[in-house]
């Protein structure tokens, strides 16, 4: 799906208390990760990563198993569908739901003073993508989503993030991701 054609869906948008991520949405988030049961560093100037993904408290050398692995990544879920849910205002259709709780698992929540990501910038106040979301811009909502594909100092396009974010996308504006 092209930018500025969106997908008709016919039925209304649900409130983001009675969403939660889809399966079809956890296993994208699988692929997206893919797994080690060792820690890696994804790329040069990276966290750590282990399991499908999950950064938090992870050290080099650490390992983890496959049913572990997948104990965390529901965790993380969680965490970021609830931040989600605390940035975000308005109802959301389960596709753009998912592929919302996707970028977050990838990029955080952000943080004030910290770091930008899904919620929040570093430079304070909300993301773009929150703030085009929170005014009812659906679908430029879901084009910033491409804007998230770049890593580094200075930050520059990164293939296996570009090829992310244009599958959120379609995910987002309801193709098939």
């Amino acid at each position: 799906m092209l930018p500025g054609m969106a997908f008709t869906n016919p039925f209304p948008r649900s409130a983001l208390a009675a969403l939660s991520l889809s399966a079809a949405g956890l296993v994208g988030i699988a692929l997206h990760e893919g797994y080690s049961d060792k820690a890696i560093t994804p790329v040069k100037g990276d966290v750590p990563t282990i399991g499908f993904g999950t950064t938090g408290g992870v050290k080099p050398g650490d390992t983890i198993t496959p049913p572990k692995a997948l104990e965390r990544a529901l965790s993380d879920v969680r965490k970021f569908e609830g931040a989600l849910k605390q940035c975000v205002r308005v109802p959301l259709h389960q596709h753009e739901y998912d592929a919302y709780v996707s970028l977050a698992y990838n990029i955080g929540p952000g943080k004030d003073g910290v770091a930008d990501g899904f919620c929040w910038l570093k430079r304070g106040g909300p993301s773009t993508l929150v703030r085009r979301l929170n005014a009812g811009d659906y679908e430029g909502a879901c084009r910033s989503i491409l804007e998230w594909d770049k890593f580094g100092n200075p930050p520059k396009p990164l293939r296996g993030l570009t090829v992310r974010r244009q599958q959120e996308y379609q995910q987002c504006m309801g193709g098939a991701a």
